[in-house]
Order: C-alpha cells, then sequence, then structure tokens
C-alpha cells in the first residue's frame, strides 16, 4: 500500500515537508509612476501586438490603484502582483495557482539585488544600464522561477561577468591600439610614389 499525499508533499531525510508550488510567472514589468515601460521580461510566447496590448491594460491599471490598495490583483485569468519602489513599479503576472507572497518575495529580492550592485538603485540606473538589470534578472530568475536564492551567489556572478567584460574590453582596446598604427603605416606605404 502507497501513501499519495498529493503534488504538494514531498518526502525528505527527515520525514514529510510541504513543497511550495510555483508554476513561475509569465512576465516582468518594470515601469515608472509617469507609465513608461522601463524593462520587461515575458517568460511565455507571445506576438508583439499582443505584448504592447498586455504592458499598456496592466500599466494603466497598476497607476489607477491607490497607494493602501492590496499588491495582488485578479486581471484576466493571471494574478498580477505588483510593488512600488520609490518611482518604479515592479509587477508579475503569474498563474491563479500560484502563490503571490512568494512572487512578491521574488519582486523584493530581485530589488535587493539591483539595490546591492547600484549601490541604492534609482531609475535612472535602470534606464542607462539596463543591460545590467537585464543581466541580474536573468542570474536571479530562469523561466519565470528562481534558479538561485542566494544574493551572495548571484551578485559573484555578476561580479565574475564584470570583470570578463572589463578583460574583454581591455583586450579589444590593446588590440585596436596595437593593430590600427600598423594599419596606418602599411596603407600610408602604399599611396607613396
Amino acid at each position: 500500500m502507497s501513501l499519495h499525499l498529493g503534488p504538494w508533499t514531498e518526502w525528505g531525510r527527515t520525514g514529510l515537508q510541504v513543497a511550495a508550488i510555483q508554476d513561475g510567472m509569465q512576465f516582468m514589468l518594470l515601469f515608472s509612476r509617469q507609465g513608461k515601460l522601463r524593462l520587461q521580461k515575458w517568460y511565455v510566447p507571445l506576438s508583439d501586438k499582443e505584448k504592447k496590448k498586455i504592458t499598456r491594460e496592466l500599466v494603466q491599471t497598476v497607476l489607477a490603484r491607490k497607494p493602501k490598495m492590496c499588491s495582488f490583483l485578479e486581471w484576466r485569468d493571471l494574478k498580477v502582483v505588483y510593488k512600488r519602489y520609490a518611482s518604479l513599479y515592479f509587477c508579475c503576472a503569474i498563474e491563479e495557482q500560484d502563490n503571490e507572497l512568494i512572487t512578491l518575495e521574488i519582486i523584493h529580492r530581485y530589488v535587493e539585488l539591483l539595490d546591492k550592485y547600484f549601490g541604492s538603485v534609482c531609475e535612472l540606473d535602470i534606464i542607462f544600464n539596463f543591460e545590467k538589470a537585464y543581466f541580474i534578472l536573468d542570474e536571479f530568475l530562469l523561466g519565470g522561477e528562481a534558479q538561485e536564492t542566494s544574493k551572495k551567489t548571484v551578485l559573484k556572478a555578476i561580479e565574475q561577468a564584470d570583470l570578463l567584460q572589463e578583460n574583454v574590453d581591455f583586450q579589444m582596446r590593446l588590440f585596436a591600439g596595437v593593430m590600427v598604427p600598423n594599419m596606418v603605416s602599411e596603407s600610408s606605404g602604399l599611396f607613396q610614389n
């Protein structure tokens, strides 16, 4: 006889442990209080037209809500979880059966990572360093699910990528500095006669 407890439980070494069910988010949007989209990450395939429509509807819906209202709302067949930090709204859409509090924690962790990396992150950091904001998000989330919950591990991976980029940039400048003068001297010799 086997005991079946359902998909929300699993057996661990110390006995029964309850596992949180989280299918992952559908998308994450970052937008300003004025409704300007600053970052978008989609984990489901949608056409550009549909993405624009969803973004427009959600931005209007979230911005119309009062500050004291709940950060969770039902929208279409999804749940929307959002949080405002300074002048930016972080907004995620999840499946109906997913846990809103876990999603709120994911948003908060992403903000903590941005804050650690940029040192008191602001909207301008996201605007002028959007590739870093995406990179941090990709190090933290994979396919809409948290792949690494340790801030230290994520920040270490980002630091290593920064060092690699600096090394590549240095080598490119060094290579360009060596090659350009040689090319100029060689090409100038071609036209002498």
